[in-house]
């Protein structure tokens, strides 16, 4: 409990996210997708277009798109943690919006086109898959390719 009230003060102060949120994850090369996305803030929820990288089970943003060894990101979300990713246009009336639901919250973002969106949600849905139960990579493989 306190490691997610840290993590939720940390959010709701405008604080990078620790690193041991991320640890492990080599973000800075070959995401499984990457690109620029409008998040809306958790707290203040005002609308801001960040460089989203989806790796190792991890959703992590930064300001811009020049991801390094060093580049610390602003935010980052265990999708293994989640529930559900999925089209939100009937519910914050704007075009091209996904949500990403966990059992605490809901996040919402824009994509730049409706196949981003798409590839976004199938991207993170994949990882959903992957990541919330305890399966093997060959067993979800298997999983996904077989449909």
């Amino acid at each position: 409990m306190a490691k997610r009230m840290e993590t939720l003060w940390r959010a709701a102060t405008g604080q990078d996210p620790s690193p041991e949120d991320y640890d492990g994850v080599d973000f800075w090369s070959n995401p499984e997708r990457a690109g620029w996305l409008t998040k809306q803030g958790e707290y203040i929820k005002t609308w801001r277009r960040r460089w989203f990288v989806l790796k190792q089970g991890k959703l992590l943003w930064f300001k811009d798109s020049h991801v390094t060894r060093s580049s610390s990101p602003r935010g980052v979300v265990p999708v293994g943690t989640c529930l559900t990713v999925r089209g939100a246009e009937d519910i914050i009336h704007k075009p091209c919006a996904f949500e990403l639901s966990s059992n605490q919250d809901t996040m919402y973002f824009i994509a730049d086109s409706e196949k981003e969106k798409e590839d976004w949600i199938n991207s993170i849905g994949r990882s959903i898959v992957q990541h919330s139960r305890s399966v093997t990579d060959s067993e979800v493989v298997d999983y996904v390719s077989r449909g």
